[in-house]
């Protein structure tokens, strides 16, 4: 396993996750009083997509553009 690039995915995504904390925090914390009204089911289904989602783009890129 290479752990460096490991390491590097997880910045990049702490990065990307802090960019609207910091860009517009009153938006951000609107954002979350909303998802936290929403119901686990849906979270559960908003989750489950993501992770197809970002599984999909990971096999293309993988697949397609570092072969």
């Amino acid at each position: 396993m290479n752990w460096g690039l490991l390491f590097k995915v997880l910045a990049l995504v702490l990065i990307v996750e802090g960019l609207m904390p910091f860009l517009s925090p009153t938006k951000w914390k609107n954002q979350m009083k909303r998802l936290s009204n929403t119901s686990d089911r849906q979270i559960r289904i908003m989750g489950l997509i993501l992770l197809f989602v970002g599984s999909l783009v990971l096999f293309v890129v993988h697949a397609f553009l570092v072969a």
